[in-house]
């Protein structure tokens, strides 16, 4: 099996357990090899509530040349600030079958500095 596909694996088993807190919004996050992109997400309604990538106009002018750990820290902390401004404190973190380490682990330590409960 190549990597994708295990990837895969482990992102329907994790998402599995999370089926049982629909109450809160899911964060979800996804790494390309340059980027990196988070939503919240409603599951019982399937909307998307929020986004932040470093494509974004608003990230993109802060980035620059850092690296991409420290372009994840800003898109956490963006993300944060944009759920916190329509009232969404807590929600439950995806990290979308990747290890909780380097990028997506700033991404989520970010974002809980910024002011999300998870």
């Amino acid at each position: 099996m190549n990597s994708s596909k295990l990837r895969r694996l482990r992102h329907r088993r994790v998402r599995k357990k999370m089926s049982r807190l629909a109450s809160r919004p899911r964060l979800c996050v996804f790494r390309s090899l340059n980027h990196i992109y988070a939503q919240i997400i409603d599951d019982s309604t399937g909307s998307t509530l929020v986004t932040s990538s470093t494509l974004d106009p608003q990230v993109r002018g802060q980035v620059g040349q850092m690296t991409k750990t420290q372009k994840a820290e800003v898109v956490g902390s963006v993300l944060a600030q944009k759920a916190l401004s329509q009232n969404i404190t807590t929600v439950v973190f995806d990290r979308g079958g990747y290890k909780y380490h380097g990028r997506t682990k700033a991404l989520a330590d970010a974002s809980r500095q910024a002011g999300l409960e998870f």
